[in-house]
Formats: structure tokens, C-alpha cells, sequence
């Protein structure tokens, strides 16, 4: 990873009336509705693995054995799911000072190629998106993220290669 040490930086144009709390609640919210969406799924999968309907006509139907399976995945999905509620619930996102190094519940303001993009770094939601008040974007980083272990450690005003941005501010 090549990155280049902490330069005058630019101004911040993160909305300062856009909160960090608001942001994770955002994404509290938005993990806690795909929990629900996944139980109620399961909750149909489960009716359809074990109902009249999937009763094998003859020894070719496999009509209820994949509804088994089909409900096992559902399963797996609300668990990972409710992990990641979980996670998020527990995690307590600090605040971070101009020179903090960035960690997890960070939230981090970056330049790249003269687009500004906003990153939290979080426990669990990895991938999902939430719009903020201005019209722009959080992406969230989750643990496995390369782009967030790539950040991890480094300051506001650092730079990086690949991919080529510039760490602008961290809160």
C-alpha cells in the first residue's frame, strides 16, 4: 500500500447539519428492516418447506426438499442479519479529533480525483449505502473491506495510490 504522509488539507465539505449520529441511526434502521424482511421470509419459506403443497406427488418431486433448502438459506441470512443488528446496537461510533487516526466508527470524508465520498467505517453493513440531506452518499465499510483496511491507521490529509484519494477529514 503506498500512501504518502499528512498534507495541508482542503475544506471540508462534509454538511455540518448532517450528524454522525443520524448517519448510524440511518444504518442501525436500515439493517434492523432487512432483519425483518429476512424473518418474514424465512417465516414463508418455512410454511412452503412444510406445507401441504410440498408434499412429494411421486419420487421425482423435490418440490418440498428444495423449499428445505430454501429455508435453510433464509435462516442463515436472518441470523447473519441479526448478528449484524446486534453488532451495531453494542457499538458505541466515538467521535474523532482532525488528527485521530482512522478506526472502527469512523466516519471518513476522502478526495478522489476531485469527487468528495463519505465513508463509515462500522461493525457490521458493509456495503450498504445511506443518502445524506445534501444528496450524497455514505458507503459503509465493513470489517472485510480492502479499501477499509487500506484506511485503518492512517490521518486526515494522508494519500493514497491505490485507489488513488486523499484522506480529507476523519469524524
Amino acid at each position: 500500500m503506498a500512501c504518502t504522509e499528512p498534507k495541508k488539507m482542503k475544506h471540508s465539505r462534509f454538511p455540518r447539519n448532517m450528524e454522525k449520529a443520524t448517519i448510524v441511526k440511518q444504518l442501525r434502521d436500515k439493517v434492523r428492516d432487512q432483519y425483518e424482511r429476512a424473518v418474514a421470509a424465512l417465516e414463508g419459506a418455512r410454511e412452503a418447506a412444510t406445507g401441504d403443497d410440498t408434499k412429494a406427488e411421486n419420487k421425482y418431486d423435490t418440490r418440498g426438499l428444495e423449499a428445505s433448502y430454501l429455508a435453510a438459506g433464509q435462516a442463515s441470512q436472518a441470523d447473519e442479519l441479526g448478528r449484524a443488528m446486534t453488532a451495531l446496537n453494542t457499538f458505541e461510533f466515538p467521535e474523532f479529533d482532525f488528527d485521530d487516526p482512522i478506526e472502527n466508527g469512523a466516519l471518513v470524508e476522502v478526495d478522489s480525483n476531485g469527487e468528495v465520498m463519505h465513508y463509515l467505517l462500522s461493525p457490521a453493513g458493509g456495503g450498504l449505502t445511506l443518502d445524506l440531506d445534501d444528496g450524497g452518499v455514505v458507503t459503509v465499510l465493513g470489517p472485510a473491506s480492502p479499501l477499509r483496511q487500506k484506511m485503518t491507521g492512517l490521518m486526515s490529509g494522508t494519500t493514497l495510490e491505490s485507489p488513488p484519494l486523499m484522506i480529507l477529514e476523519v469524524f
